[in-house]
């Protein structure tokens, strides 16, 4: 008598396919993940860049020194390497955090002018 085959669950041959293609979608979604990390902190380093410079313009209008006020209200983490430019308008730069070190070393930059002529 001839053994019949259950009809029931996958055929013999697709037996580790799922692993094989668990394996090659990991890198996938660890790429996905890096790149969703850098463009969260691209976007904390503009925000964090921003608030410098309205509280460089806000020294500015006092009268204070504004370079002293934006680098004070940074983050410990982005006031290694600053640059401000104050005078009209007061322009901060920071560097942005990079997830990997491979890659290309950017600046991001807030600008404020809070209209005191």
């Amino acid at each position: 008598m001839a053994k019949r085959r259950k009809t029931g669950g996958p055929p013999a041959r697709e037996e580790g396919s799922a692993s094989l293609e668990l394996v090659g979608a990991v890198p996938i979604v660890l790429l996905c993940l890096l790149a969703a990390a850098q463009i969260a902190l691209g976007g904390y380093a503009l925000w964090s860049a921003g608030l410098a410079a309205r509280a460089g313009a806000r020294a500015e209008l006092t009268g204070r020194d504004p370079a002293g006020a934006a680098r004070r209200s940074l983050p410990p983490g982005l006031s290694a390497d600053v640059r401000v430019v104050d005078g009209r308008a007061v322009r901060v730069g920071v560097l942005l955090p990079r997830v990997l070190p491979v890659l290309p070393e950017s600046r991001v930059f807030g600008t404020s002018d809070l209209g005191g002529d």
